[in-house]
């Protein structure tokens, strides 16, 4: 295995670190000045757009799409680092297009979506000019597993009708989010369990759909919003099957290889900027008579971090290598290890930092509150620690009792 970075790679990783220098980092506060000056917490601010321009003219665009017919072309090696980058800051992956819930959704519509479901939708994600979610997760069941959801999806005739609730349905709250793609039940009463889902395209439009509230994340409110929906009797054409009846547990597998890797590095990202952000405190901070950084305790913790970040940064690269080379199957263990590992890196090192800023790290005047807040919900999001824990412990039972 080949973990080194090609020269392609290198020189993207300088433009893009050069444009984060240059328009993301000195526009922070532009960015949340705009959303409060709005009054709109989900409010677009003006400066994504503005910049979303500027990363298209300097090729910075699609980066996370490997179909290199819509997308860079770049494997999940290759685009790791960058979804490292892209995760200092929470808003800067929709200036480059790289955002989730639309990069997994771009991937599924151009891998399962219809000529008419592409141009419809999938070109317009692919141009930025629309959002989209993902809508699986229900209230009143344990959604790490898929086969226990029960929203309904009942055709009748030409079109299918919808019933049922989700939540925590990112980016349902921003008026851009034009299209859902909702998994459900066609075939409840079907002998096998992973053929009774399917997947269809809603339109925000679309009567009988309601987007119910917003979920705050521990008082925090997203911009993009985690929001509850409901759906009475929506219906929609039989051509907004997304690939074919029964296939939606498949077709969310194939989803989430890809895009683990990304909210990974995303995650090591952070954990990065959190890093650094405690050895400059650290630095500056003086207590009893010396300071910080060269207290005993301080030093630990910044070394513990430090290899936390790099064990976790190494093992989601092997596993995006694994995929690249040998397939989503033979990576599953892997991947189920940096989606433990990499959330509780984060949260490490961010409260480590929170202790190191005292008093002003649990304030909003620093961004680690918010940070670990967030980052708090990446033990849960694409599955539960402890699914993946359960998981990875029954594949190493057979390997090593064989």
């Amino acid at each position: 295995m080949d973990f080194a970075y090609s020269e392609k790679v290198n020189q993207l990783r300088k433009r893009l670190s050069d444009f984060m220098e240059r328009y993301i980092y000195p526009n922070e506060q532009t960015y949340r000045d705009q959303i409060a000056t709005s009054g709109n917490p989900h409010h677009h601010a003006e400066i994504v757009d503005a910049l979303k321009a500027k990363a298209k003219e300097e090729g910075l665009w699609n980066l996370f799409l490997p179909d290199d017919e819509y997308g860079a072309g770049l494997t999940n090696l290759e685009y790791a680092p960058f979804a490292e980058i892209l995760g200092r800051v929470s808003w800067s992956s929709e200036v480059f297009n790289c955002a989730a819930p639309d990069t997994g959704n771009i991937e599924i519509l151009a891998q399962f979506g219809t000529p008419e479901q592409k141009r419809q939708w999938l070109f317009p994600l692919l141009n930025g000019e629309i959002r989209s979610a993902f809508a699986m997760t229900e209230p009143d069941v344990a959604s790490s597993d898929a086969t226990n959801i029960q929203f309904s999806i009942q055709r009748e005739g030409d079109e299918y009708v919808l019933n049922g609730r989700k939540w925590w349905i990112s980016g349902a709250a921003r008026e851009r989010c034009k299209i859902f793609i909702v998994m459900g039940k066609t075939d409840p009463n079907n002998p096998d369990k992973y053929r009774q889902q399917s997947m269809v395209l809603v339109p925000r439009d679309t009567p009988g759909f309601t987007v119910k509230r917003n979920l705050t994340v521990m008082g925090y409110v997203d911009n993009e919003g985690h929001c509850e929906l409901t759906f009475e009797n929506v219906r929609v054409p039989v051509s907004n099957l997304l690939g074919e009846e029964g296939s939606g547990f498949a077709i969310a597998q194939a989803r989430l290889g890809p895009g683990r890797i990304h909210h990974c590095m995303r995650a090591i990202g952070g954990a990065q900027y959190a890093l650094e952000l405690m050895c400059q405190r650290a630095t500056a901070r003086v207590a009893f008579g010396k300071p910080l950084a060269e207290q005993g305790v301080i030093q630990d913790w910044i070394a513990q971090s430090q290899l936390e970040i790099e064990q976790a940064r190494l093992l989601t690269l092997k596993a995006a290598w694994m995929i690249d080379n040998l397939g989503k199957k033979a990576a599953q263990n892997e991947i189920a290890m940096i989606k433990i590992v990499a959330p509780e890196v984060f949260t490490n090192v961010v409260n480590r930092a929170i202790q190191v800023f005292g008093g002003a790290g649990v304030s909003d005047d620093f961004p680690l509150a918010s940070m670990w807040a967030h980052g708090r919900t990446l033990h849960l999001v694409d599955g539960p620690d402890e699914v993946h824990k359960r998981s990875l412990a029954r594949s190493v039972i057979r390997q090593l009792t064989r």
